[in-house]
């Protein structure tokens, strides 16, 4: 199972703040669908991620794509000048 994050470049919506990273989950034909599907729930429960895509390839290489929403933080101290 391979895993790679990718982040976003282009807007999604028309909001300036809202961007996403996505997370590209590779499953090879041999491994478990069961493996892959835990895999899922984990990032799901634990990294805020949600299934965005997911495609079964003619090899029988399954891929999933699971996205979350870039949170942009400001500083709130206050800086003495």
């Amino acid at each position: 199972m391979r895993e790679q994050i990718v982040h976003s470049t282009a807007r999604i919506t028309m909001d300036a703040d809202q961007r996403f990273e996505y997370l590209v989950l590779t499953v090879a034909p041999g491994e478990r669908v069961a493996d892959a599907r835990m895999r899922l729930s984990e990032h799901a429960e634990y990294g805020k991620w949600e299934l965005t895509r997911s495609v079964h390839l003619y090899g029988g290489t399954r891929k999933f794509w699971m996205r979350r929403r870039v949170m942009r933080v400001r500083s709130t101290l206050y800086s003495a000048e």
